[in-house]
């Protein structure tokens, strides 16, 4: 079997970069043939793999957080060639949301690797989502609202690792205020006062937090998870929820399943997709069903 691995040495505040050797190491003595391009800025894992002639490859790994995933699959659906390999994960970054769905932690990345090289590719829905004219997919989940300004309010506590997005969260209470919200789901139009939306393809986001317990990566729906109007109060109550997926239980949360979904917001806010930054409301969502092949663990 033949990798392209495509490996961000800058995951996880550096981490990655000291780990470099010790998984090429580990992937020599798996006996696997391997190509490491190594990514140098904000956008050049996408660049990499659409450039990249996929014939030559078994599989296309991505080494580093969710954001490095994000660009390959990316990379991967605007490739021109006809051959699709299927997708690997050696989680080395700050935020690993997929790794869960992998059943891995942060320190697995011996077993992520014997995952790609027992070769058990498992097929899975992505979700695509339009913004500002441009055409992105997804693995994971898109937050908007609220969610968007904490994301945004944790890059410089990154230092923090995961305590990073409750000490944003806290940052951002005394600005909390729901909003008018249009939702379109499958052609039915709802109408809310909305202080955040999450759309997600998985069930995790940000490592720990259980946002979209109910999401299955392979039955060709998107989850909607909507909080409503909720008081300052409630919302740390509810916070501490999100890490077990019992916030659903709220009533102040809305959880929807659908394949096509269009949002706008009366104050459009910024897209997080996978962790990044890119893209405002409104944006329109569809899950692509099956439409790429992951290496998966033998359970």
């Amino acid at each position: 079997m033949k990798l392209l691995v495509i490996y961000n040495p800058h995951a996880g505040g550096g981490r990655a970069a000291k780990l470099l050797l010790q998984i090429q190491d580990y992937l020599k003595q798996q006996n696997l043939d391997f190509d490491l391009w190594q990514t140098k800025h904000i956008g050049h894992a996408v660049e990499l793999v659409v450039g990249a002639d996929l014939s030559q490859y078994d599989g296309l790994v991505a080494s580093g957080g969710d954001g490095t995933l994000f660009e390959v699959l990316n990379g991967l659906m605007k490739n021109p060639g006809l051959v699709k390999p299927p997708i690997g994960l050696i989680p080395n970054g700050t935020g690993n949301a997929f790794m869960k769905e992998l059943k891995l932690q942060k320190d697995d990345w011996k077993t992520s690797i014997d995952i790609i090289n027992n070769a058990q590719p498992k097929r899975l829905d992505i979700g695509q989502l339009l913004t500002e004219g441009k055409k992105y997919y997804f693995l994971n989940i898109v937050g908007m609202g609220f969610v968007s300004e904490v994301a945004q309010a944790a890059i410089p506590l990154k230092w923090m690792g995961n305590a990073s997005y409750t000490a944003a969260t806290l940052q951002k209470l005394i600005n909390l205020k729901a909003q008018p919200i249009t939702l379109e789901v499958d052609g039915k139009t709802l109408e809310r006062q909305g202080v955040f939306v999450e759309v997600a393809n998985s069930t995790y986001t940000g490592t720990s937090f259980f946002m979209a317990p109910k999401a299955k990566l392979d039955d060709g729906l998107l989850d909607v998870v909507l909080l409503k109007e909720i008081s300052r109060l409630r919302l740390l109550k509810l916070f501490t929820s999100i890490y077990d997926g019992s916030h659903i239980e709220y009533p102040e949360i809305e959880y929807i399943q659908a394949k096509k979904i269009k949002i706008i917001e009366s104050h459009p806010s910024t897209l997080i997709p996978d962790g990044e930054i890119m893209g405002q409301t409104p944006a329109e969502f569809e899950c692509i069903g099956g439409a790429i092949e992951f290496f998966w663990p033998h359970i």
